[in-house]
C-alpha cells in the first residue's frame, strides 16, 4: 500500500488518532526528503491543536528515536543512566549529577545542548573550559563513559536526525509549545542514547518554559509515560524555578560554583537540595538501592567523599581539559575585566525574583544568545546571587556582576536591579513539588 503523507495530515486536522506504522512513515519520509518540509508543518499544525494520546505520543517519540542511530551500551556492567531539566537559570546540576551517579556504580552517557532563550545550556558551561570537547568522537566518548562512568558532550548528527529536522520546522511555524511535540522532542533524543534509566527535572516558575504548576504537571506526566511506555525506567521531579537555582548565572561563574560544590567550598543549599533528591531517584529507579533514602545517603556519601569529584575531574581530563582545573580554577576559567557587587536601590527582603528577566540580564551581557549564530562570552554573568529572603542593603548587594565592558555591565545591572522585588520578608514556597514515579 503507498503512504500518502497527505492522507496522515487529513486523519489528524480531523481529530483521529494516527497508528504506530504510519506515524513511523511518515517520519521515515521527512528524514529521507519523500516528505516535504511543507507536509511536516502542516501536520505539526494539526497536532498543535489536536493533541496526540499517549500512545501516539509513544509511537512519534520511538519514530524519532529510530530516525538514527541508537547507541548499545550493553558492553557495560552496570545500569546506563541520564537526566533531562526542561532549563532554567543557574541550573548546573548536571555537572554535578554526572559524577555523583558515576561514583555510585552506574555509567552516564549525558547528551546535553546550548542555552536557548533566558536558560543557559550545559556545552555552553563547558566551554568555558580549555581543551574540554564537548563533540568527541565515538571512539573517545565510549572511552570516556567506560573508564570515568560519566561524559558530558552535545548531541551528534545521527543521534535522532529526524527531531533536528522537525524542531527547525516547529520554530518557525508557531508549533514548538505543544506538549505533545515537546514530550517526543525530548524524549527521542535521550532514548537515542540507549538508556536504561531516564531522571526528568521540569521547572515550573517564573524563569520556567512552564510558568503554571498545572502546565509543568502536564508536561512531567507525558514525558513519564511516554517514556516508560518506550522501555526506558523514567521518574520526574517537578522542581521551583522562581529563583535561580544556584548563586551563579553566566558559564564560567556556573563552572566555578560547581567546582566548589564538588569539593566542598561551597554548596548552594537549594542546589544541593535539586542534585541530591535528582541522584536518589534516579539510582533508586536504576536498581542501585532499595529505598530513596537509602540512595539519598548514598549519593550524599560519594559527594562528600570526594569521590564524586575525583569523576569529575577525571572526565574534564579525558575530553581534553586541564589536569588539573579542580585544584587550580583561577588558572583555567576565564575572568571578566569588570567585576563589582550590585545594590538593590532599597533596603529590605528580597520577596520576589523575576527569573526569566535574572537570564536576560545574563544574555544582555553576551553570556547567551540573542541570535542561533551569536558566539557566547563565557567569562560574563553574575555570582552571589542574593536569592527570596535574603536581607539586602547599601552594604549587603543582590548580587556581583561580571562584565566585559562598562556599557554591558550598566545595561546588567539596570536588568538584575529590575528583576529583583525588594519589601517585606516572604514565605518561601516548597523546591520539590512532585515526584511522579514509573507505575508498578
Amino acid at each position: 500500500m503507498v503512504f500518502l503523507p497527505q492522507e496522515t495530515i487529513i486523519r489528524k486536522r480531523d481529530g483521529l488518532k494516527l497508528e504506530p506504522a504510519e506515524i513511523r512513515q511518515f517520519i521515515n519520509g521527512l528524514v529521507a526528503g519523500s516528505v516535504t518540509d511543507a507536509q511536516a508543518s502542516a501536520l505539526a499544525m494539526a497536532i498543535f491543536f489536536r493533541q496526540m494520546e499517549i500512545d501516539e505520543r509513544i509511537a512519534l517519540t520511538e519514530a524519532m528515536r529510530d530516525s538514527g542511530k541508537v547507541l548499545d551500551w550493553s558492553e557495560l556492567d552496570g545500569p546506563v543512566v541520564d537526566k533531562h531539566s526542561t532549563g532554567g537559570v543557574g541550573d548546573n546540576v548536571s555537572l554535578m549529577l554526572a559524577p555523583i551517579l558515576a561514583a555510585c556504580g552506574v555509567f552516564v552517557p549525558m547528551i546535553s545542548g546550548r542555552g536557548l532563550g533566558h536558560t543557559g545550556g550545559t556545552l555552553d558551561k563547558f566551554d568555558s573550559i580549555p581543551g574540554y570537547t564537548t563533540s568527541p568522537d565515538n571512539e573517545l566518548f565510549r572511552k570516556t563513559v567506560k573508564e570515568v562512568g560519566c561524559a558530558i558532550i552535545g548531541q551528534t548528527a545521527d543521534l535522532a536526525p529526524a527531531d533536528k529536522i522537525l524542531y527547525g520546522i516547529r520554530d518557525v511555524t508557531g508549533t514548538v509549545e505543544n506538549v505533545s511535540l515537546i514530550t517526543a522532542s525530548i524524549l527521542s533524543k535521550k532514548l537515542a542514547a540507549g538508556l536504561d534509566t531516564l531522571i526528568l527535572d521540569v521547572k515550573v516558575g517564573s524563569g520556567a518554559f512552564m510558568e503554571s504548576a498545572d502546565d509543568a504537571d502536564e508536561l512531567a506526566r507525558s514525558l513519564v509515560q511516554v517514556a516508560n511506555g518506550a522501555g526506558v525506567r523514567t521518574g520526574a521531579l517537578i522542581t521551583d524555578m522562581n529563583e535561580p537555582l544556584a548563586s551563579a548565572a553566566g558559564n564560567a561563574v556556573e563552572v566555578r560554583n560547581a567546582v566548589h560544590f564538588l569539593t566542598g567550598e561551597r554548596r548552594d543549599k537549594r542546589l544541593l537540595d535539586v542534585t541530591l533528591a535528582l541522584a536518589a531517584t534516579a539510582l533508586q529507579l536504576s536498581g542501585q538501592a532499595q529505598s530513596y533514602d537509602e540512595a539519598f545517603v548514598r549519593a550524599a556519601s560519594e559527594l562528600d567523599s570526594g569521590h564524586a569529584a575525583d569523576r569529575f575531574a577525571r572526565m574534564v581530563v579525558a575530553l581534553g581539559g586541564p589536569v588539573d582545573l579542580v585544584d587550580n580554577l583561577a588558572a583555567h576559567l576565564p575572568e571578566a575585566p569588570i567585576v563589582r557587587d550590585v545594590f538593590a536601590p532599597k533596603a529590605g527582603f528580597v520577596s520576589k525574583i523575576n527569573t526569566r528577566k535574572v537570564g536576560m540580564a545574563v544574555v544582555s551581557l553576551g553570556g547567551g544568545r540573542r541570535m542561533p549564530s551569536d558566539r557566547v562570552d563565557p567569562a560574563v554573568g553574575f555570582d552571589e546571587l542574593a536569592g527570596i529572603g535574603t536581607l539586602v542593603d547599601a552594604t549587603i548587594p543582590i548580587a556581583r556582576i561580571h562584565a566585559r565592558d562598562e556599557a554591558s555591565a550598566r545595561e546588567g545591572e539596570r536588568r538584575l536591579i529590575e528583576a529583583y522585588e525588594v519589601g517585606d520578608a516572604p514565605t518561601k514556597s516548597d523546591l520539590i513539588k512532585k515526584t511522579l514515579l514509573p507505575e508498578t
